[in-house]
């Protein structure tokens, strides 16, 4: 029995109470989901929850007799063994062990599905993320938003969405002016520009420029400027699709912001805003009325040399987005942008739109430390850290795996000489040769001729069983919770703690027979709880764009 198998059981029999006048709840008090927990002591048995409490005040009883009513209905339902109630009136559940042993056998024959539901299904999602600027390659913040955007799209399609990875091209502005500036000014031989940008990579496209245009310092400096400027963005933002990709990251959308203010689609908003009296005209600039909408002040939309702001775009983009039939957009930002949060939903709401259907996350710092001491220097792009600086030293892997199991709003330190050892230190390496170590016991049962022919679900009764098979339960939960909060690093960290039940069970248990040992209905019940742990630690790194290693 899964516990979303036991919450479902417990919502049925409060539902049976309420419908018998047992109980009287209102509708609205009822949760969604009733949640189980594990008890921090298995003394008080497998499955916990405290919907009682919740209850009571709603219910207008003492959360005992709530409890009480729920105990003598679950008491009945098969694969319950006993149902205590503790304290005011917490339910401990203890499960007979043909039915928590019955999930090895759920696992392995749901396969990739083994966690999946469709809660998420007929949710249009728009989730952009990375979006660096075709200036430079991808710096770790970037990278960390690769990681974590991606995963969080596949959980999110694990959960029925209907996802849409996005990337915003960012092609109009200063800072493609700079980056055309500085190409040209390598290509004359002369310094980066003040404001422009350095680095190996500058005088690599330099080069690629001149091998397609070879006559192109022949043209005037402005023609010339051009020139750098739309083939030089062309192959930087190759670059950075190609490192993408190699990363495991593709997009289905490119959307070029450019084609906001090319096709009139911003100023037909604009002219919307001024209608509706959202934008007001004051020293010779159109504002947005933002502060209406709980932003902490008005923004300049159209600035008094008559051009557009950059928050322009933004409606313009959000606008395009819900045209496109998004209902949640989820916008993935660094960590200079906390400001962005209100003045996005406030122009929604300016717009006439719900402020809800706009989400924005934003990420902390990423630092490298090697040999202890901080690294800040790339080599391609001479100031930063860059996403093949880190694939370079780590692999995709480690890279990918570490850059998700932390919470992306906190500042992270990632230890590279940790992540290149081969150790249980390096928590990559543990989860991973936890699934290897499944495959090589599958492998070892074949040979001593141990198959999954036989079941005995009450046979997985050993304290390091019962500790293995309530951690596996618990990662649907786990997974339903990381797309519910937007945390992906919920699986990494989940994955990890099957993986140290896993290695203790290995320790304490045996699936293949010793020397001239019958085979039994056990060693071949083990062989199925053992598969089912390689499946759900495959299922979860897949999630997580990591592979699930046989060998290593």
């Amino acid at each position: 029995m899964t516990p979303e198998e036991l919450s479902a059981a417990i919502a049925t029999c409060l539902q049976d109470a309420i419908a018998s006048g047992e109980l009287s709840v209102p509708a609205e008090a009822v949760p969604r989901q009733l949640r189980v927990d594990r008890p921090k002591s298995r003394d008080h048995g497998d499955w916990a929850t405290s919907i009682a409490l919740q209850l009571a005040k709603p219910a207008g009883l003492p959360p005992r007799k709530i409890a009480e009513a729920l105990s003598s209905r679950l008491a009945g339902i098969a694969g319950v063994a006993k149902v205590d109630i503790a304290g005011p009136g917490f339910l401990n559940i203890t499960l007979d062990a043909s039915a928590a042993g019955g999930l090895a056998q759920v696992i392995v024959q749901a396969g990739v599905a083994f966690g999946t539901n469709d809660s998420m299904a007929g949710r249009k999602i728009n989730l952009e993320f990375v979006s660096a600027n075709p200036t430079g390659p991808i710096h770790l913040g970037g990278t960390r938003w690769a990681a974590v955007g991606d995963s969080l799209a596949r959980i999110f399609q694990s959960q029925g969405g209907d996802v849409t990875r996005e990337y915003y091209f960012n092609d109009h502005g200063n800072q493609i002016d700079r980056f055309a500036r500085s190409l040209l000014a390598s290509a004359m031989g002369l310094p980066a520009p003040e404001d422009g940008y350095g680095g190996v990579y500058i005088e690599d496209i330099k080069d690629r420029v001149l091998a397609v245009e070879p006559a192109i310092l022949d043209l005037a400096e402005a023609e010339a400027q051009e020139r750098f400027r739309a083939v030089g963005v062309d192959l930087m933002f190759g670059d950075i699709k190609e490192s993408l990709h190699n990363f495991g990251v593709s997009f289905d959308v490119f959307f070029h912001e450019d084609s906001l203010h090319q096709d009139g689609a911003v100023e037909a908003l604009l002219e919307q805003l001024k209608k509706s009296d959202n934008l007001y005209f004051h020293d010779g600039a159109w504002w947005l009325k933002s502060t209406d909408y709980g932003d902490d002040k008005d923004r300049v939309v159209i600035k008094s040399d008559g051009n557009a702001a950059y928050i322009a775009g933004d409606i313009g983009y959000f606008a395009n987005k819900r045209a496109r039939g998004f209902d949640l957009n989820i916008i993935m930002l660094g960590a200079d942008h906390h400001g962005y949060v209100a003045r996005l939903k406030a122009a929604a709401a300016a717009l006439g739109d719900d402020p809800d259907t706009i989400e924005v996350m934003i990420g902390q710092m990423v630092n490298l430390l090697k040999d202890g001491a901080p690294l800040r220097m790339s080599k391609r792009a001479g100031n930063v850290v860059t996403l093949e600086d880190l694939v370079d030293i780590v692999g995709t892997d480690a890279a990918r795996y570490s850059l998700a199991r932390f919470s992306s709003d906190s500042n992270i330190d990632i230890d590279l000489d940790v992540l290149t050892k081969r150790s249980n230190e390096n928590p990559v390496f543990y989860v991973q040769y936890a699934h290897a170590r499944t495959a090589a016991v599958a492998r070892n049962a074949a040979a001593a001729g141990v198959d999954r022919s036989g079941f005995d679900a009450g046979a997985l009764n050993h304290p390091t069983e019962s500790e293995l098979l309530a951690v596996l339960g618990q990662y649907p939960g786990v997974l339903a919770q990381s797309a519910q909060f937007r945390e992906p690093h919920r699986v990494a960290r989940h994955l990890e703690v099957i993986a140290g039940a896993y290695h203790r069970w290995y320790d304490a248990c045996r699936v293949a027979p010793v020397g001239d040992e019958e085979i039994t209905d056990l060693n071949r019940t083990r062989l199925w709880l053992n598969d089912a742990v390689g499946q759900v630690l495959a299922n979860g790194l897949g999630l997580l764009g990591v592979s699930a290693p046989d060998r290593m």
